[in-house]
């Protein structure tokens, strides 16, 4: 990938996480009511599954450098899915110890995980799909 793309997927990683603190910790109270639930699933995990898709993904297109081969992409895969499980899980204690206004939840810990899972199996596939090319 040429250089300009790998500075821009970073750059772009970093103001998701950014993004994901700022909706983390941020007071939202004057926001219009929505539906509390999307297709019977509560919209707050709805929320936290799109929020935390994109990690392994992004992470992927900023750092793929560290994927040259099967075994350097399980292992990318596997820490990125870790590192994704430690923010999400800091948000949530974040939310829980750090803020009055926000609570954390072990379903929205749930929701997190599950996007970080899809998000990496999708990203390893990609990866692997490219190195067999």
């Amino acid at each position: 990938m040429k250089k300009s793309f790998k500075i821009a997927f970073r750059v772009l990683f970093y103001l998701y996480l950014i993004a994901v603190a700022v909706l983390c910790f941020g007071s939202f109270n004057s926001l219009p009511e929505v539906s509390k639930t999307i297709l019977g699933i509560p919209t707050d995990k709805v929320v936290h599954f799109c929020m935390f898709f994109p990690f392994p993904i992004l992470a992927f297109l900023a750092y793929d450098k560290f994927t040259g081969n099967r075994k350097k992409v399980i292992i990318f895969a596997i820490v990125t899915f870790l590192v994704g499980c430690v923010l999400a899980a800091g948000t949530e204690l974040g939310q829980a110890y750090l803020t009055k206004n926000r609570s954390g939840e072990p379903l929205d810990f749930l929701a997190d995980f599950l996007a970080l899972l899809a998000g990496s199996v999708i990203a390893t596939l990609i990866d692997l799909r490219q190195l067999n090319r």
